[in-house]
């Protein structure tokens, strides 16, 4: 039996979530398969592009959070945490 492989499958490759056996014949196949080799390449090239992302919630949102964290009832102001 000939297995296929898929985007999906050099996805998986591209992030190690193959097995030893599975890379084998998925770097055959794209080796053999223009197409997939190219999206492999893509991949990896957006993997690197992703991986440069940097992103911060704005200041207000982080503000939020904390009002909400310190009038939370199971956070009581601190003269009530020392009674």
């Amino acid at each position: 039996m000939i297995k296929t492989f898929t985007q999906d499958d050099v996805i998986r490759y591209v992030y190690e979530e193959t097995s030893p056996e599975e890379n084998l014949l998925i770097e055959d196949a794209m080796m053999s398969e223009p197409e997939l080799m190219t999206f492999f390449l893509e991949a990896l090239e957006l993997r690197a592009l992703m991986n440069k992302i940097e992103r911060q919630p704005r200041k207000s949102t982080v503000q939020s959070i904390l009002n909400y964290s310190k009038h939370h009832p199971a956070n009581p102001p601190t003269r009530l945490r020392h009674s």
